[in-house]
């Protein structure tokens, strides 16, 4: 979630939905996102709405926080009511951050309980929350068992000490397989997060962490090459000559090399930068993003979208509890994006997936599109045949030129 928000019109302070919100509603899936703004320490790379405790005045502390983002759940619930919006079951709840594990595991209980009691969950429903290999014990992993998680996505980043170090990243490497052993006596899923690309790392390096990644028998592995933000602090010391600058071509062999032994260990991929064990084990809650669901997003800086409207709530923790004390949205702005965003968004989102995006969504001119990138073997021809743009492992590392071709643009 990055920290930068986006422009749009005024939310109105009673937070109340359009009735266009209603329409098809029970079509679509809904979810709640929950976001953590706190870290230890801010990584190097990081560009998302997170605060240490030094950066945080007073009016906003991690001690009241869990109350506080609760009583969004319960504006939520209001607001979607009082909007006509149908009720649905939950399928996915989703906790990211910063850190959610830095809160007290009976925190998130109790935030995962004010969703339950408000919104009735669906059978089997997904709950995951992020986690730092050093923010969590074997008995923290337990009573979020207990609570009703289902799921744990580690923080890996790296295995190896020195990448670590130029990410900022706190753990010892050694604490992640003992941290997803806990979660696995907790009866939890696990999945892993990898970042490739990081200045000083070598193939040889990224070989280990892949490895050490899958030694582990994660349900899923995440994947993402590291992208240098503006304002960062890695941005700041590449300008400066500290560290070397990221290169494509270093990120297109790491990419092709982690695929291929996720492969190796019977990972499939089903979105570009995420694999995992058969289907079953894909992060439903990312697909309800991907696959247009509807979802609240509650917290500082946090983005929810409902029956094609969009809104994002105050990006600092003073002001977003301000906001919520004064029994008002927290929503800084809201929009309806145009024909010509969605169906922007529509396709990058759809052919990053292995399910595809069908032929026929598309103009004459991204039809016509379909037998060059054939050619340049950037999607599958037998499936394009089909009617469906699926990419091939060099479609996924050029993704982006195939939505430009598509598009036209």
């Amino acid at each position: 979630m990055p920290s930068v928000l986006p422009d749009g019109d005024p939310a109105p302070a009673d937070g109340l939905l359009p009735a266009s919100c209603a329409q098809g509603a029970l079509e679509r899936t809904m979810s709640f996102y929950v976001h953590i703004p706190f870290c230890t320490v801010r990584c190097g790379y990081c560009d998302f709405n997170t605060y240490t405790a030094t950066e945080l005045g007073s009016g906003a502390t991690q001690a009241t926080y869990a109350d506080t983002v609760s009583r969004e759940i319960d504006f939520a619930r209001h607001v979607l009511d009082r909007s006509g919006v149908p009720a649905r079951q939950i399928d996915t709840v989703f906790f990211g951050g910063g850190t959610p594990t830095l809160l007290p595991a009976s925190d998130l209980a109790k935030v995962l309980g004010r969703i339950t009691a408000n919104f009735t969950m669906a059978a089997g429903a997904e709950v995951t929350t992020e986690a730092n290999p050093d923010s969590v014990s074997r008995e923290s992993l337990q009573e979020l068992a207990d609570a009703g998680f289902t799921r744990v996505s580690f923080g890996m980043q790296s295995a190896v000490p020195h990448v670590l170090k130029v990410l900022d990243r706190t753990h010892n490497p050694e604490r992640v397989p003992q941290a997803v052993a806990w979660a696995r006596e907790a009866g939890l899923a696990v999945s892993v997060d990898l970042i490739y690309g990081t200045p000083g790392e070598s193939v040889a390096d990224w070989r280990t962490s892949v490895e050490a990644a899958l030694s582990y028998e994660p349900d899923h592995i995440s994947a993402y090459a590291l992208i240098i933000e503006e304002g960062t602090k890695l941005a700041a010391q590449i300008r400066r000559g500290q560290v070397p600058n990221i290169d494509d071509d270093d990120h297109a062999e790491k990419y092709q090399l982690a695929d291929e032994l996720f492969a190796q260990a019977g990972f499939d991929w089903y979105e570009v930068s995420n694999w995992s064990r058969g289907e079953a084990h894909a992060c439903r809650h990312n697909l309800a993003y991907w696959q247009g669901g509807d979802w609240w997003g509650a917290g500082p800086g946090a983005h929810s979208h409902v029956g094609g409207l969009r809104w994002w709530n105050v990006k600092h923790p003073a002001a977003y509890q301000q906001r919520i004390d004064g029994g008002i949205s927290p929503a800084a702005g809201r929009e309806f994006p145009d024909a010509q965003a969605v169906q922007l968004e529509r396709t990058m989102l759809l052919t990053r997936l292995n399910t595809g995006m069908q032929i026929s969504e598309l103009d004459a001119s991204g039809r016509q599109a379909v037998a060059g990138l054939i050619a340049d073997k950037l999607i599958d021809p037998k499936l394009a045949l089909a009617g469906k743009i699926v990419l091939t492992q060099r479609g996924r590392l050029l993704a982006d030129l195939v939505v430009r071709k598509l598009l036209d643009f």
